[in-house]
């Protein structure tokens, strides 16, 4: 089977209405892209959680919609263009997609990920590059978090590096749960990852089925009503961004407990005295390491400054 795309450059204030026309008219999905991408009027188009992002679309949107080959485009256009209240229909053009096996491309397209000295993420459909090193079997999926962001390599490599048999571990906003496996499989005894996503809880708990790890899940208020729910940790690994970390210093701040770790990531580099001052009246928090602008907060609950950053611990 094959299909044909429909390529329309619209302005801003009519690409989210006609990509909804589209999908009624019949488009089998669609999508908005920057019509100057790859130019110097390139613009970047994100935010994060609890900042309002004013623009939904380019000023020169690209709208892509995906029809079966069959179909009568033109007639699709047409009725999605009426439908918004266009005057004219707009100019478009047609591409033809070629069938391929879509499972293979996807699959081709992700190989294992190899995270500080001794952690490797493998697909399923891959075999392990080193069957003695700490294997994580993680598929791409709706849930962040396969080790190939930064941030979450970060959080690895700091749990590889301070290692907690026997202790508690909390992975809150735990998307896929692959720093609650890394936790487990380091020996931590009891690891719990929280998420506001129901089906990211559904797919960590997947993984940490096909993984072998015990580690139990929640939303948070199932959370809360939980056995774990007045429970502070031994180390506390949060990787979201820099607002909702800022928001939720105190609740995070109160899970650690005394004498143990809180660690922070899904900070900017330039976000980082800001995100350490919001928990500095409950913890003392410092850079523990870099990389690709992103930085990892740590701190140890009860020391008056913060622990060394992993150069000063590794001597480099």
């Amino acid at each position: 089977m094959s299909w044909t795309e429909v390529v329309i450059e619209i302005a801003r204030s009519h690409a989210e209405a006609l990509s909804d026309a589209l999908m009624e008219a019949g488009a089998l999905s669609v999508s908005v892209e920057d019509a100057d991408e790859g130019t110097e009027d390139e613009k970047p188009l994100f935010g994060e959680p609890g900042m309002v992002v004013e623009q939904a679309a380019w000023d020169r949107s690209r709208v892509v919609a995906l029809t079966d080959e069959n179909d009568d485009q033109p007639t699709i256009v047409a009725e999605a263009a009426r439908a918004i209240g266009l005057d004219t229909l707009p100019d478009f053009s047609v591409r033809s997609v070629a069938d391929a096996d879509w499972v293979r491309l996807t699959q081709s397209q992700f190989e294992p990920i190899h995270i500080g000295k001794n952690i490797w993420v493998v697909p399923s459909w891959h075999e392990a590059p080193d069957p003695n090193g700490l294997i994580l079997e993680v598929d791409p999926g709706l849930a962040f978090g396969t080790g190939s962001h930064p941030t979450t390599r970060l959080c690895m490599e700091w749990l590889e590096a301070h290692p907690a048999p026997g202790k508690s571990v909390l992975d809150y906003g735990c998307g896929s749960g692959i720093l609650a496996m890394v936790a487990k499989k380091l020996g931590a005894a009891d690891v719990t990852g929280v998420d506001i996503d129901p089906q990211a809880i559904e797919s960590a708990a997947l993984n940490a089925e096909r993984n072998a790890c015990a580690i139990d899940f929640y939303v948070p208020d199932d959370f809360v009503a939980s056995k774990h729910g007045e429970q502070r940790f031994d180390i506390v690994v949060a990787n979201i961004l820099s607002s909702p970390l800022k928001l939720m210093a105190p609740m995070l701040s109160g899970r650690v407990a005394d004498g143990g770790a809180l660690i922070l990531s899904g900070v900017l580099a330039r976000q980082a005295e800001e995100v350490a001052a919001a928990y500095a009246p409950f913890i003392k928090l410092g850079v523990w390491a870099e990389q690709d602008g992103w930085v990892a907060l740590h701190g140890q609950l009860g020391m008056e400054s913060a622990p060394p950053p992993r150069a000063a611990i590794d001597g480099e």
